[in-house]
């Protein structure tokens, strides 16, 4: 069994990779899509709850620790996830969702690294995927806008 301060820092490590990701769950909430605040919380600190599991869970048992194995598994049941997450409008001939699938991949990672201490990359990682769907969501609204008004313009004429 790990000593209590040992204990006491990987529950740190839960925190963070919650709160970590909570900062691209709340953009995708206040974007209104399915995976929002609750998702990504649950998907990071999961993550990192089985990381710390498979670093720490079987020290001492006789086991060969190898987190590799259990990251690798981590990220095939996200990929899970996420493509649930992913569907195809047949009116529109549109495919939904892969930006919500990939922001939930991106929060497995966050709690991936804050499972391995990686405090630091799991904050920068989490900030760059707030960055990313936010300026991208602010380019589409902005390409949006220029569509609607050449296409008004264009009816004018």
């Amino acid at each position: 069994m790990a000593d209590p301060l040992l204990q006491l820092e990987l529950g740190l490590r839960l925190l963070l990779a919650a709160a970590f990701a909570a900062v691209m769950g709340l953009e995708r909430q206040l974007g209104r899509q399915p995976a929002g605040l609750r998702t990504h919380m649950l998907v990071s600190l999961g993550s990192a709850a089985f990381t710390i599991a498979g670093t720490y869970g079987v020290s001492g048992l006789g086991t060969v620790q190898d987190a590799g194995r259990v990251a690798a598994q981590v990220v095939t049941g996200i990929g899970f996830i996420g493509a649930g997450s992913i569907w195809r409008s047949g009116s529109e001939r549109v495919i939904r969702g892969l930006t919500t699938a990939a922001s939930i991949w991106v929060a497995a990672a966050v709690g991936m690294l804050c499972g391995f201490g990686l405090y630091i990359l799991g904050v920068i990682c989490a900030l760059v995927g707030v960055a990313v769907l936010h300026i991208i969501r602010r380019l589409d609204h902005t390409r949006d806008l220029a569509a609607e008004r050449a296409l008004a313009a264009e009816s004018h004429n």
